[in-house]
Order: C-alpha cells, then structure tokens, then sequence
C-alpha cells in the first residue's frame, strides 16, 4: 500500500471519528453535562494553577469519563436497534454500561477532591 493512500484512510478515519464525536456532543444530554464540568475543571486548574501533574490526571479523568460515556450511549443504541422493546436482558446490559460510568465519574470526583481540596483551603484559610 503506498504512503498516500494509508495516510489519506487515516485522515479520513480522523474525519469520521471527528464527526462522532461532534454528533455525541450535539445529541446527547448526558455527554453536554460531562463537557460542562470538564470546562468548569479547566476553568479551576488554571484559577488555581495545579501542577502538571494535576493537569494530566484531570485531563485523563476528564477524557476517560467523556470516551465512557460515549461507549455507554453506543451500547445503548446498539441494544435498542436490537431489541426496541423492553427486555430485561437488554435492561441489565443497559444497566452494566451505566454503571460504568457512574465508578469513573465517582473515580473523577475523589480524584477532583484530592486535587483541589487543599487548594481551596489555602484560599480560604488563609
């Protein structure tokens, strides 16, 4: 295969992976939300200006949380595509991908305490 024509299937791999995600953002309620905190957990690391550190393990929750979500809304789909109506194993699959999500974003939220707890202290009793 020449150069070009690999490197031209994996621009245009980056197109469609560009647009599912714009589409997750644009449809999907849950994934605003997760956007909406990442903005303001960004807004608060350079506030406070965490370290490094911080900011690639903020950066990887925020990330690992927001790629969640989108598998979660995927296996929801592809679970009503195949079976629209309720059915309880569809339930519990459904039930298993949310929970998922719920032990990273509970993960993100002791990880967001760890790093900003004792920055809000030194604000506030100081």
């Amino acid at each position: 295969m020449a150069l070009g024509t690999f490197l031209y299937k994996r621009l245009k791999g980056c197109g469609y992976a560009f647009k599912g995600a714009v589409t997750l953002l644009k449809t999907e309620a849950s994934i605003q939300v997760q956007a909406f905190i990442a903005v303001v957990m960004t807004i608060a690391g350079f506030y406070f200006d965490i370290t490094n550190t911080e900011w690639m393990i903020q950066i990887i929750s925020i990330g690992l949380i927001m790629s969640l979500e989108g598998m979660n809304t995927a296996a929801e789909a592809i679970a009503d595509f195949i079976h629209p109506d309720f059915h309880i194993k569809i339930g519990h699959i459904k039930d298993i991908a949310t929970g998922a999500v719920f032990i990273t974003a509970i993960t993100a939220v002791i990880i967001g305490l760890i790093i900003y707890v004792p920055y809000i202290k030194a604000v506030l009793f100081s």
